[in-house]
């Protein structure tokens, strides 16, 4: 499971018509060494959706958005200018959740809510 932010989105259609967005990820882990200093690493995903996904990345997502997702990984390989094998490792995404709230109208005064707000029973 990643809980990441999200950085950029690019979209853009295969030859054979399939919408496919890309964008990358961002996931950091926090946590405090033996002599009790607060330590930080950020590791960086690329992300790959496909079809209907990869419209709602386009038309929803924002940077700095979070998100719940779901995928493969999958590692393509190839050879650059000099002959050397390299490789890059995705996560070929199959569910999408935003996480974040939207802020809801206040009927009354336009004033903005929290959703949770509105969830809790009286």
């Amino acid at each position: 499971m990643v809980l990441p932010t999200l950085l950029r989105t690019q979209k853009k259609s295969n030859p054979d018509g399939t919408t496919v967005a890309t964008f990358n990820l961002a996931t950091t882990e926090v946590w405090r060494d033996r002599e009790g200093n607060r330590q930080e690493r950020t590791e960086w995903h690329r992300i790959v959706f496909y079809k209907a996904l990869a419209d709602v990345t386009r038309d929803y997502l924002k940077k700095g958005a979070l998100v719940y997702l779901e995928g493969k990984l999958r590692t393509h390989y190839w050879e650059d200018k000099d002959g050397k094998r390299r490789f890059t490792t995705e996560i070929a995404g199959n569910l999408l959740r935003m996480l974040d709230k939207k802020p809801v109208k206040h009927p009354v005064d336009g004033s903005t809510l929290d959703e949770e707000v509105l969830d809790v029973p009286f």
